[in-house]
């Protein structure tokens, strides 16, 4: 699958920059939301070809938003990457149960996030 536009969605505005700087610089259009529900409004607008989104955020978190995304039949098959602190096994397992296609633990580095993306390049 081609991957040229990626939503990034986090509430912390240096960590949303930090990994919309990495995508843009690795040649991607990339798109930003800073809540849940910002979220699942742009992925029905704009169509992403993948989603890295942030777990702990104000009103709807991360989880929620996935089902969300995941269970609109216009969305359901964007593939979304979590991108948090939160990195133990049943993290990680809760993560695949809310649809989240992988996990990226923070801090992380750049080639972790371009590794993703080229995950769902094939």
């Amino acid at each position: 699958m081609p991957i040229n536009k990626i939503l990034v969605v986090d509430d912390s505005t240096v960590d949303r920059m930090n990994i919309q700087n990495i995508i843009a610089d690795a040649g991607y259009d990339v798109i930003a939301a800073s809540s849940g529900q910002e979220a699942i409004e742009k992925a029905t607008a704009e169509k992403p070809d993948l989603i890295f989104m942030d777990v702990v955020m104000q009103q709807m978190d991360g989880y929620q938003a996935c089902r969300e995304i995941t269970h609109n039949e216009g969305t359901k098959d964007i593939p979304i990457v979590f991108v948090t602190s939160k990195g133990q096994k049943a993290d990680r397992m809760w993560a695949e149960m809310q649809g989240g296609k992988a996990l990226v633990q923070k801090p992380y580095t750049p080639d972790q996030i371009i590794e993703q993306i080229n995950n769902f390049k094939n």
